[in-house]
């Protein structure tokens, strides 16, 4: 196979895995997101810093579990690959309900994912993710914990 070729096949790869997580988000299926990270995962976010996959999982249930409803929605998907390493720029518009919150049931964040990945004998994962909040809207109480 081409080098060229390869390279297109390892960026379509990766878009579909920053696509599988924003999936796993809106399912609540915890096995699929295990599926993008590699062992031992970083994920950085503006209230943290997440080490392994059990705090990463830990904290998405957290989130996640008490909401009526989520969407998370992606765009600008940039993937970038070095041999076995990569990178990806993509933005995430995430919109989160909880029906009958005083106030308001609705929760917009939106902003953008820096990922560093990997391939591995499984396919492309993340190693790390840096997120980053460009904007909010909405009703925060919404996603209070």
């Amino acid at each position: 196979m081409s080098d060229r070729l390869q390279m297109l096949l390892d960026r379509s790869d990766i878009a579909q895995l920053c696509a599988r997580y924003m999936t796993a988000l809106d399912t609540l299926d915890w096995a699929l997101l295990a599926t993008c990270f590699a062992p031992d995962p970083t994920f950085v976010h503006p209230g943290g810093r997440l080490e392994g996959f059990a705090e990463i999982l830990a904290r998405t249930q957290a989130a996640l579990t008490p909401l009526t409803r989520t969407q998370h929605l992606l765009g600008n998907v940039s993937p970038q690959v070095r041999g076995d390493l990569g990178s990806c720029s993509s933005y995430f518009h995430a919109q989160h309900v909880r029906t009958g919150t005083p106030g308001g049931d609705l929760y917009v964040i939106a902003g953008r994912y820096d990922d560093t990945v990997t391939r591995t004998a499984d396919g492309w994962r993340i190693t790390e993710r840096v997120q980053t909040y460009l904007w909010r809207s909405g009703n925060r109480d919404v996603v209070a914990r």
